[in-house]
């Protein structure tokens, strides 16, 4: 998962901004503050780390990079990258629907490295471990742990429930 307010990140929100009110690119990425304003004033671009992190993006598989007819090169977020934003977007919400999550795995012991991974995106996505074995959070970000469960194939050992009350 992409760290807010690092270049790759900006470099994804920027894409996903610039597809939605065809804004500049670039600007955009060194300039969020400026999103939308036109000062006129020549900005200076570290042109080495933004191939740097779009080298990244791309190596991660978050963005795409084609050429069209005329030779320019076109940049757009892949699925994987939406997923990102969207996954940023739902651990920005401050808002609370009332309801916890919760996971209960049993991960046998020879699938060890999976479990590992699983825990690691849990604390990554803001869940509190209960116990070893049963993570909880606020956040409504269900969608996203079932699309990681069934890239490790680990679907049939995690339940995962939705509760109004729980007694921590």
């Amino acid at each position: 998962m992409i760290r807010e307010k690092t270049l790759g990140y900006l470099v994804l929100f920027g894409l996903e901004k610039s597809i939605q009110a065809w804004v500049r690119f670039i600007d955009f990425t060194y300039n969020p503050h400026l999103y939308g304003l036109s000062s006129g004033y020549p900005r200076k671009i570290n042109y080495g780390a933004l191939y740097q992190a779009i080298k990244e993006l791309r190596e991660k598989g978050y963005i795409e990079i084609t050429k069209n007819d005329e030779g320019k090169i076109l940049m757009r977020l892949t699925g994987k990258g939406k997923q990102e934003i969207k996954i940023k977007e739902i651990l920005k919400e401050k808002n609370w629907d009332g309801k916890w999550r919760v996971v209960v795995f049993d991960i046998p012991e020879k699938h060890k490295r999976l479990r590992h991974a699983l825990r690691w995106k849990l604390r990554e996505w803001e869940f509190i471990p209960w116990q070893k074995s049963v993570w909880v959070t606020k956040k409504d970000i269900i969608e996203p742990l079932q699309d990681f469960v069934k890239e490790l194939g680990i679907s049939h050992w995690i339940k995962v429930f939705l509760a109004e009350d729980l007694k921590l």
